[in-house]
Order: C-alpha cells, then structure tokens, then sequence
C-alpha cells in the first residue's frame, strides 16, 4: 500500500478543520475539502491541519533531536508498551477498532498500538510528526497527521479510542483540550488520559522553580545548557540515589530514571530528553484528582476512574452507548 492509497483510505474519518463540516478528497499533494475548498498539504507523507508549531515547538525540537530515544525497539525494554497497558487497560489486540492517539511526540506509544492491529490516527501539533514518520510510517494500520488538538481531523463521536499521554498540561488550556478529545469518543467508546498532578511535592521542586526563566528561553540555547550541565550532574545524582533513595532525585536540577535500568548512555541520553522536557514547555498546567473527574462528568462519561498513575493522574471513562 502505497502512502497516497493510506491516505485515501482513511479519508472517510477524516473531515476539514476549516469548516467543521466537508468531507475530504485527495488531489496530488494536497487534502481538498469538498465543502468549502480549503487545501491541505500532504508533505512527507502527511497531512498537514496546521501551518505551523504555535505554542509546541519546543516539542518539535526536542523529539526531532531524539527521535529514537525512548522507543522500546531502542531500548531493548517494553517500558512503552508496560505504562500504555497498564494506563489504558487495554487488551493488546483491537481488531476492527479505531484509534485517535492525541499528541503522538516521536512516537514511542504509536509504535506499541500499531502492533493492536486497530486502525491508528496519530496526531501532533509540532513537528514532532516528521520523527514519528520516521519510526512508525511503514505500519499499514496508522496514518499520521499534524493537527491541534483543539481542532482535530476527525469526524465527531467517530473513534472507538482516544489516547492522550502526557500532553493536556502542555495546552493552554488543558479542561477545554480534554473536551475536545471527549468530541471524538463514539457512543461506547473509551478515553483515556493522563496529565500531571499538582501536589505539593510536585509544585516544590526544581521545575516550578526554575521554568518563570526556562521556558522564556530559545530551544536550542537551553537544551544546549542541558546537554552540557547534565552529563556534570549525572553521576551526582546517580551517588544521590544510592544513599537516599528517590529523595535524592529531587536535590538536583535534572531527571534522572534508574529504576528503568537503561545502559549508561541511554540513561543519560532520557536524563537530557526530560529535562529539557521539563524546563522548555510553553505550559504546564498540573490538576487535581477532582477537577479531572469534573472533566469526564461533564463529559457526560460513565464508569469513569480517576487516580494517581505513573506520571500523574490517570483517567479513564467511556461514552454511554445511549443518547447522552
């Protein structure tokens, strides 16, 4: 299958972000809503909703430059795979499903729901999509898309699953990204998310400290700041975290994962990734258990669950298959 025949394929869940309304119809290098007109780039292979990064472009960058970094074929370890199973709850095979995955980065977890066998949109708003194009864009089940979350390409209430891993606290206004995922869910289906939390040990370390000046930062000024300063810190911190545990993860300005029992190299390549991660985001917005279980009950969701997980809170809910 050819990437001109998977996009057309996939047409029929698709629909224009300019007038919410028309469907979409391949022409040479372009998607033409056969509404209102309005042409859609196909460049590299994928579609192309927005004109550029907006807000997210420190996550172009950052995933562009590791692109490979925490897949699981690169690491030797199912550490994707483990935290997107035990978030969703999932069984590993969704046959006949179809999937929106909101905020795919390089795409570490499009690489594990592929091997689903779902049919897989995955979307970015960065350009974090040409890396993910890269690892992922051979697999026949998925189409890749750089899209808002905001206003994403798909046709409303049309996915049997969404999936947003650690991006809501990234978007200017995380209660209104999280709506706008609930749109898409189809009566039956499921959404789930995760996002930060904001509890006080989170909200007294060094991130919430430091980022009032990270963040105002040019990318590739601060993560080479972070590449240089962390390799100097990193066997601090590792001596930190034999005498005291993961307290002695916090007394240092870097991440740093040895519980993940990466080889050195690659430990020390996730410790520059996430802190730059954590210091370069235009927004960071942690929640409250309560205010994301207002979200789904909004929502109109039942059999909702809302709890801490391994990067903050986890929700997860399913759209009555009843009128709501």
């Amino acid at each position: 299958m050819t990437i001109s025949d998977r996009i057309r394929s996939r047409l029929g869940l698709l629909v224009c972000t300019s007038c919410r309304n028309g469907g979409l119809a391949a022409r040479d290098e372009h998607l033409l809503c056969t509404n209102c007109g309005t042409a859609f780039q196909v460049v590299r292979g994928v579609p192309r909703f927005v004109p550029d990064d907006s807000y997210a472009q420190s996550f172009g960058f950052q995933w562009n430059v590791h692109a490979r970094t925490q897949l699981d074929s690169v690491c030797g370890k199912p550490i994707s795979r483990n935290r997107l199973f035990e978030t969703t709850k999932w069984p590993a095979d969704l046959s006949g499903q179809t999937i929106l995955e909101a905020g795919s980065g390089a795409g570490r977890f499009t690489e594990v729901l592929v091997t689903t066998t779902a049919t897989v949109i995955s979307c970015d708003l960065s350009s974090a999509v040409d890396a993910n194009y890269r690892n992922n864009g051979d697999n026949a089940n998925l189409l890749i898309v750089q899209a808002s979350l905001l206003n994403l390409p798909v046709r409303p209430r049309s996915m049997d699953k969404v999936i947003c891993l650690g991006v809501i606290q990234h978007t200017p206004d995380p209660a209104e990204s999280f709506s706008a995922l609930a749109n898409c869910v189809r009566p039956g289906g499921e959404l789930v998310i995760d996002v930060y939390a904001a509890r006080l040990r989170s909200l007294l370390s060094w991130k919430y400290l430091l980022r009032p000046i990270t963040k105002r930062m040019k990318g590739e000024k601060l993560y080479g700041l972070i590449e240089r300063a962390t390799p100097v810190l990193f066997p601090i911190s590792e001596f930190l975290y034999r005498i005291l545990g993961q307290f002695g993860l916090r007394l240092l300005p870097i991440v740093h994962y040895p519980k993940l029992n990466l080889s050195p190299g690659l430990s020390l390549r996730w410790a520059v990734l996430d802190t730059f991660d954590m210091y370069s985001p235009a927004h960071d917005h942690p929640q409250t258990l309560a205010e994301v279980k207002r979200w789904f009950d909004k929502a109109g969701f039942a059999d909702v669950a809302v709890e801490y997980g391994p990067n903050g809170i986890v929700g997860r809910g399913r759209r009555p298959a009843g009128p709501v």
